[in-house]
This record gives structure tokens, sequence and C-alpha cells, in this order.
């Protein structure tokens, strides 16, 4: 036994190793996410009007997908024939592919065979192959005269069966025809799972035929405060601005909402199911129900409708009136989706009106209930058995463990600041979708690190064995969308790190430089399909610039064919500012805006670089130094890094610019500032990266080198600093408002690499 198992390890890691040798020309097949196994051949097999193809009907679907797929490139059909010819592409079914998604593809210059068991797998085969198609060098609005397929011998499989994408519409509000692009860029990369977040405080979405005031009322909104926001964030970027289409005049008020008819829900529902996606209905209850309680104030415990606390008053699970509501919707909502799912939410519940009212006093004594956590639970396997009446299962976010949940019940894990509660949802026996704020939330803003870290996200929790991980389905990206008003604001945000989460959930092996090759060659794919994807981060200067003589902006572009346009007179950067080409002096201070754009317009981030005249600071001489940094923590909550409070709580001393575990445990909100001197090892300009979940500032010499301060999710901002060679004094002060934090100090000089700052950089008294 013991010498099999040895074989069987030996088996495992040659073949690992294979794998790795096996990494193609990311250029020739740039395929994400990576096929299981990929073999290269020389040749290609090049489509043209002479090509057929030939399948069995039982891939009719998969067919016109096909079909679709050659139309889109080619400009016209290939005919159908049940002859393979001299350049046929052949769907086999071949019931020894035994997955649900597995397929294999062999391309070899005379045929393209696909062969899986199902369509599900066929269709999968089928975006591997669009991939494929090689576009280097031609405009995203032409026809191909011919596409050529590189050869090679495919064997793929997911490695996760639940491999999601979550959309909210209830913040903002987006239109049938955005949707199906949706789901047309989760199908290319192999997601299926969309998670549709329809209902929330700021909007009901969905047509419900037994209550129309849902809609009527609730679908519309005058302008709040997430859209005075955007609107005000529209002046410096345009795709901040709300997508107009959503804006009506009423009674001469503006509103903004819309919603989806039970009619656009099926024909959404049909185009998902023939690229094989489940679509995932949420209807958001107790909590997060406003829109609804404005329609329907009976819904709440005293029919008031607001804001309590922490979170808005939910409906009252204590009164038969609420649950006959709930169940009269659950019902059309199981009768519209097929999906074997129904999400209820259940989270961020505000329980104040509860503990005052009589009614659920009632409840809780006659259930034996001893907490409004037990009560919410109480809610939620109600909920569940009604569920489970329709031939449904329940899905909530990671809440419904408080209280007690049915062990049947899945939960949908995202309090990142809670890592127990996966473990003991797996360990309990329920099925646990993955989907951590940190680095799943894309509504985040993305910087350079954002692929990254979805990139080396690994779903299986510590903590579990090899059972108890089996209940781990797999995981999704959640897209909020309270300051994501527009299509092209949702595209940035979500791609292209969906792609990074499409490999850890397809592949599931590390090869994130090769990934890397592969995006690069996948953005002229995205080109065609409309896709406004966040590009590449620009390289060679930080958000606030210093200079001492004279000042050098020399722009390091990741992509060849990236142009840089430029203002200097504050105006957002278009395709007809000045072309940057080149170096530019700054012999001044001044404020420069750029932006990249790709061959098709698409423009990435806007830059502002800010430039100010700067001496060399000079180091400071200090005896008896020790390495590391003083750190102190201030217990509270501080919104600003500047309001930490004057008296420490605990004081230790650290390495570098971290916070111990220990110490920012628990999720709950606190201060800290990391005092010491940093030594550089020569003179130059200095820039440094601070990465912050929530807020920071960085300060040296007793000058503000880096602002990231505020609350926020994790995302990184630079400062420069002219330095002597020496010791200089150093404050990193931070803020963590709650939910797990994330501090992170790297620097360059002179516009060199972005490392790490070492250890042996930082000294205390």
């Amino acid at each position: 036994m013991l010498r099999s198992l040895k074989l069987t390890v030996l088996a495992a890691t040659m073949y690992s190793t294979t794998l790795m040798a096996q990494d193609a020309d990311p250029g020739r097949y740039p395929l994400i996410p990576y096929p299981q196994e990929l073999t290269a051949r020389q040749g290609e097999f090049v489509v043209g009007r002479t090509t057929n193809i030939v399948s069995a009907n039982v891939f009719a679907n998969e067919v016109k997908q096909l079909q679709q797929l050659m139309t889109t490139f080619l400009g016209y059909k290939l005919p159908v024939s049940a002859r393979i010819g001299a350049s046929s592409i052949v769907l086999v079914q071949d019931n020894a592919v035994k997955g649900e998604e597995e397929y294999e593809l062999d391309i070899t210059p005379s045929r393209i065979t696909l062969r899986a068991r199902t369509g599900a797998g066929i269709f999968r085969c089928i975006q591997t192959l669009t991939q494929l198609v090689p576009l280097a060098g031609h405009p995203a609005n032409e026809k191909l005269k011919t596409i050529a397929f590189p050869a090679a011998a495919i064997k793929d499989h997911p490695v996760y069966d639940y491999r999601g994408m979550h959309l909210d519409v209830a913040r903002h509000f987006f239109s049938v025809k955005y949707v199906k692009k949706f789901l047309d860029v989760m199908a290319l990369y192999k997601m299926n799972k969309f998670h549709w977040h329809l209902t929330d405080d700021q909007g009901w979405r969905i047509e419900i035929k037994k209550y129309p005031l849902l809609t009527e009322k609730g679908a519309w909104r005058t302008y709040n405060n997430q859209d005075s926001v955007c609107i005000e964030k529209s002046k410096d970027n345009p795709d901040m601005a709300l997508d107009q289409e959503h804006v009506i005049q009423r009674t001469g008020q503006t509103l903004y909402g819309g919603y989806y008819t039970q009619a656009e829900i099926k024909d959404v529902i049909a185009y998902a199911a023939a690229r094989h996606i489940e679509i995932i209905p949420e209807i958001d209850m107790p909590g997060h129900m406003m829109a609804a309680i404005k329609a329907y104030p009976f819904l709440t415990c005293d029919s008031e409708n607001g804001w309590g606390k922490t979170f808005s008053t939910p409906i009252c699970p204590c009164e038969e009136t609420t649950f006959k509501f709930a169940e009269d919707i659950f019902t059309e909502i199981a009768a519209l989706f097929p999906s074997k799912y129904i999400h209820l939410g259940a989270d961020e519940v505000e329980k104040t009106s509860w503990a005052k009212s009589p009614a659920c006093a009632a409840v809780m004594k006659a259930n034996n209930l001893k907490t409004v956590e037990e009560l919410q639970s109480y809610f939620v396997k109600r909920m569940e058995k009604f569920f489970n009446s329709k031939g449904k299962k329940l899905i909530g976010w990671d809440e419904i463990l408080e209280g007690g949940v049915s062990p049947t019940a899945v939960v949908m894990y995202w309090r990142s600041w809670v890592p127990k509660a996966p473990v003991e949802a797996a360990k309990n026996g329920n099925r646990v979708i993955m989907t951590p704020g940190n680095p799943l939330y894309f509504d985040g803003i993305p910087d350079r690190n954002s692929i990254s870290n979805v990139y080396h996200f690994d779903p299986v929790p510590k903590g579990l064995t090899a059972a108890e991980a089996a209940n781990i389905l797999g995981a999704q990206a959640n897209i909020w969308t309270e300051w994501i008003p527009s299509e092209k604001r949702a595209d940035y945000m979500y791609m292209p790190r969906m792609t990074a989460l499409a490999e850890v959930l397809w592949t599931h092996q590390q090869r994130y430089d090769h990934y890397l090759e592969r995006l690069t060659s996948s953005y002229a794919l995205l080109d065609r399909m409309g896709v406004n994807y966040r590009l590449p981060d620009l390289d060679g200067f930080a958000g606030d610039n210093v200079f001492v003589d004279k000042g050098t902006l020399q722009v390091i572009k990741p992509l060849a064919n990236m142009a840089v346009h430029y203002t200097t007179d504050g105006s957002i950067p278009t395709l007809q500012s000045p072309l940057l080409e080149g170096a530019l002096t700054i012999t001044q201070p001044e404020t420069i805006k750029l932006s990249a754009f790709s061959p098709t317009g698409t423009r990435g981030d806007i830059y502002t670089l800010k430039y100010r005249q700067q001496h060399y600071l000079k180091p400071v001489a200090a005896a008896a130094m020790q390495a590391g940094l003083q750190l102190g923590i201030y217990e509270g909550a501080f919104k600003s890094a500047t309001k930490i409070k004057a008296k420490a709580d605990t004081v230790v001393t650290v390495t570098n610019v971290a916070i111990p575990e220990e110490l920012g445990k628990g999720g709950k909100a606190f201060g800290a500032k990391l005092d010491g001197f940093i030594e550089v090892p020569a003179t130059g300009i200095y820039s440094f990266y601070l990465t912050c979940d929530d807020g920071g500032i960085l300060y040296i010499s007793d000058e503000q080198v880096v602002n990231n301060d505020g609350w926020h999710a994790p995302v990184q901002k630079s400062g420069q600093v002219a330095l002597e060679k020496g010791l200089h004094p150093m404050r990193v002060d931070f803020v963590e408002g709650g939910g797990g934090y994330t501090l992170k100090l790297e620097y360059s000089v002179n516009g060199g690499k972005i490392q790490p700052v070492p250890d042996s950089w930082f000294k205390r008294k």
C-alpha cells in the first residue's frame, strides 16, 4: 500500500512537470483558462469557404454557436453536412469523455475534431477555438478572409464545478443588451454561474405580477447620494456618468431606474442556457428591502422605512403576512428560473426593530428563540423549507450561520474578516461558495496588484481535511454597483481580472507569468467584443513626483500598440490631445494628465501627475540604532489617518511596514502608527507605493510622501521624495474601518523596478 502511494505521488509529480514543460507559445495559444493538457503541433488548419461542419443532431445548439463564431470573424456561415470532406470541423459525441464540461480538441492541418459527451463540453471547446483565432494585425472591425487555427491536441476539464460572476443591478441598472454581453464574456472564459442580484434598498428590478407596485414604485428613485457622487466624479472620468437610457422624467421629477419584465427575464435565461450558464437569482431578504417596503409599508414591524444604526429597516419575520408576501414572490421566481438555486441574501440585517417588537417577542417565546440572531435563523429556515417545496436549494450570505443553519443550505462566504465562517460551514456539511471581499469584490478600485491578487487566490481555506474541502463548490467574483453607474465602468471594473479567476477555477495551476503573456494576446479579442477593459498599468512615474534640477517623464508602456496622450491644462486626455512620444522634460512645477489608448480607442486609467521641485533631503545623524520599527495600535474607529487618538493601547516592535495578524484580527476597526527611520543606500529620487485597506499616509523627514487616506478597499497610491544617502525619519499612519486590512509598502529608485522595501532599511532608537 505504501509503495503504491509513493508511485502515485511520483506519477503526479512527473505529470505536473510534463504539463509545465508543455506551456506553449502564449502568442500562438493565448488560452485563458489554460487547458489541463495542451500539446503544440506544427502547422495549422485553415477555415475558409470550402470548410464544412459535420455534427450529430444532439449538438444542434452548439452548431448554432459555432456558426455564430464563424460569422463573427468571416462574415458568413459554414455549410453543415453529414459527410466529412477535405476541410471539415467535426463535432463528435463521445461517451468515453466523462465529465459534464470535459472536452477534447484535435486540430490538424486537415481537420478539426471537437469531442465531448455533452453539449456543455462541446460549447466549452468552441470557446477554446474562439480564443485561438489569430487576430494580431487585424483591425477590430475587419472581417477575416480565412481563419488559420494553430494545430494542437487539447484535453481539458474544470477543477471546480461552480465558477461564478455576480452583477448587482439594484444600485445601478443595466440593460438586457448589456447583461447578454456580460454573459458572452463569461462564456468566453468558461464561467458557468451568473448570480443576478435583482433587488436591494435602492431598487427592485424584476416584475412580480402579484405585487405590481414593486416595480411601479420600487424600480425608480430620485437621485440618491450614490448617483450624486458618480455625477461629480464624471467631471474627471466620463465613464462615471449615469447611462442616460435609465433616466426618465415623470410628474415633473427626474427619476433613475428600470426593471426587467418577466418576458425579458425568460429571454436572458434562454440566452444564458444556450451558453451553458446557470442564472441564480437573488431576492435579498429580510434586510436590504427598502425598495419593497416603499411600495408595501406593512412589511416592517413598525411600518417605518429608513436606516437604523448600521443598516436599513428589514421586513418583519414575525407576521404571517410577511411570509405570505415572501412566498408569493418566490413562487414566481421559482417558476421563472430553472436554476436549482435561489439566493435569499440574508446579510447585513438591522435587527433593532425586531428587538422592540411585541410580535417578535411572542414568536421568539413560542419557538424558544433566545436572540434576534436566532430569529433571523428562524426566518431563513422557514424560507429554505419553502424553497425546497419548489425543488430549489437556498443560498445565503455567510451571516446565515449566525443563530444556526440547516446543513442543506449553501453558504456564500464574503466576510474575509471572519475566516472561521467557511471552515465551520464546510465542517458542518454545508456546501460553500467562496467570494471573500478581498480579492473577489470587483467593485474595489483595481490597481497594478489586483490581477495578481486574484490569480493567487486559493478557493480552499486552511483548516479543512480533504473530505471537508470537497464541500467547497468553487468561487465567484462580485460586482456591487453603488459606484458603478455605467456599462463602460462595469466593463472596466471586472475585466481583465475576471480572466484570472477563470484560470484559478478551471485550471487551478500556477503559471502566472505565462498567463500574463496570454492575457496580452487576448486583448484583441476583447476589442472585437467591444469590452471596455482596464488597460495594463503604465509605469515610470508616481502620483506625486519631484525633481531637483529638472525632471523627465519617461512612460513605460506594457503594450507596444498603446498610444499615450497627455494634457497640461487640467483637461481629460483624448485621442486629439498631444501624443507623448519619447521623454518629456519637466523644468517647473506643473500637473500633467495622461492616458493610454488601445488601437480601438479604449482609454486606460486617467493619471494625474503632480510635479514639484525639491532639494535632496539631508539625512540625520543617530547613534545606537536597532532594527525594525515601533508599532502602536490604537483601539477604536478612525475614519482618517489624521484623526488617530493620542495614546496607543498596544506598542510592539515589527521588522517592516506590516501589522502582525494577531494584533489586527477579529475584523474590528483600529488605528496604527509605525514610527522609526528609513536608511536609503544611495542618493536618488525614491518612489514609494503604499497599498492600503482601508487608509494610510506615509511621511518621510516630516514630508507627506503618499496620501492613501480614508476608508476604502485595497488600492495602491504612490509618491516621490528626493533623499540623500543615509537615515531619514519616517512614519506610516494607518486606519482600518473593520472587515479585514491590507498594508504594504514598496519602492523604486530613479524610475527602476518596483520592489518591497527591505527589512534592513528600517531602524528605530
